[in-house]
């Protein structure tokens, strides 16, 4: 049953109150069920950051249930350039999130369950978690082949991954949180997840494929609802607690004081590029220019999201050393980005308004630069 989350019916939280003590309070015995009214994944990642950082979860563990838009989230440590094809998304107006804890790269959308289970340090047991998931979908198809492995992922039929796995465990409190394919856009999922760059050197964590399946394609009436509600049954049962999920608005800073902050950070340039471990690019732009083909060698260091050394070689009788010297040099310490590249090179097109011959050799290799941003 699905219930509104507000300041009068907030629950009295037994917790260590960083914040003003105005609103999310919590006094059940035994746990909750939180399920977001935001499709947003910045605010739902927000979310599991305001929990962890406030929440005393003593005897109180918090399942989350979240549902996004669009989006392909990454983990704390990867290299969003190596995960995933960002000028696809770009176009398609797919969102780019990083969260805080690590593992691999996954594709959100409105067909796919995202699960949070809050728990102390001491409680925080993956294993268990998705037992619980699993007895849940058994109870609502008891011919279902799901199976948890030791990757802590979730396999249907002993090969197709419905549900991958991380997590974030702090001082005193952990959290473990998951997917659950149900009937996501199989299409985006995978040209979203495919990345077309070459030439990456990175030490950052990678993902690693895996055959992927919705659970809807097993049985039509596996829908998210009937999911959720089955899996809050058995976690509700679980911890001998009411099994109503309780609505909330990530926005509402009256229930979370100080959380369209923790938004507005996950969503800047800083924080979902800036973070990248560092990495280099070194390959070999192919370009026709007047049905000749040509060569450019590109290299670049990055650390921070941002250029520290770059090395474009361009053939001398195409466009002058002089010239690739300048762009290299106007790269150094600008944002690894189009937006940025683009407003560079435009700056240093101006020095050289008559030459028309060279603004076409420009705009092609400027483009060409730009693909692998």
């Amino acid at each position: 049953m699905l219930i509104p989350f507000s300041v009068k019916n907030c629950f009295q939280l037994l917790c260590n109150y960083k914040v003003p003590a105005a609103g999310f309070k919590n006094t059940t015995k035994g746990g909750l069920i939180l399920q977001s009214i935001s499709n947003d994944v910045y605010q739902n990642l927000a979310v599991e950051d305001w929990i962890h950082d406030h929440v005393n979860l003593e005897g109180k563990p918090i399942l989350f249930f979240w549902r996004n838009s669009p989006c392909v989230v990454i983990g704390r440590h990867q290299n969003p350039w190596q995960e995933c094809n960002l000028n696809l998304m770009r176009e398609e107006g797919i969102k780019l999130a990083r969260r805080r804890s690590g593992g691999g790269t996954v594709y959100h959308d409105m067909g796919n369950i995202n699960l949070t289970f809050f728990t102390t340090k001491k409680k925080y047991d993956r294993m268990d978690n998705l037992k619980l998931i699993v007895r849940a979908l058994n109870a609502v198809q008891p011919q279902l082949d799901v199976q948890a492995t030791k990757r802590f992922d979730l396999l249907l039929d002993g090969q197709f991954k419905i549900s991958g796995t991380a997590s974030k465990i702090g001082r005193t409190t952990a959290y473990h949180h998951c997917t659950l394919l149900c009937s996501t856009d199989g299409t985006s999922l995978s040209s979203s997840l495919k990345s077309p760059y070459q030439g990456i050197k990175s030490n950052a964590t990678t993902s690693i494929p895996s055959l992927v399946k919705n659970l809807l394609e097993k049985d039509p009436t596996l829908t998210c609802e009937v999911l959720m509600n089955a899996i809050a049954t058995e976690y509700a049962a679980y911890h001998q607690i009411d099994n109503h999920i309780n609505l909330i608005n990530p926005t509402d800073e009256t229930l979370f004081p100080g959380i369209n902050s923790k938004a507005k950070e996950l969503q800047t340039w800083e924080w979902i590029y800036g973070k990248t471990p560092k990495f280099s690019i070194d390959t070999t732009l192919d370009v026709l220019y007047e049905q000749s083909h040509l060569e450019i060698k590109l290299f670049i260091d990055i650390k921070n999201g941002r250029i520290e050394i770059c090395n474009i070689e361009a053939p001398d009788h195409w466009i002058p050393l002089a010239i690739c010297d300048k762009l290299n040099s106007s790269f150094i310490g600008s944002k690894f980005c189009p937006t940025e590249t683009t407003m560079l090179t435009n700056i240093l097109l101006r020095t050289y308004p008559e030459d028309h011959e060279l603004h076409s050799k420009w705009d092609i290799l400027c483009e060409k630069i730009r693909g692998i941003m």
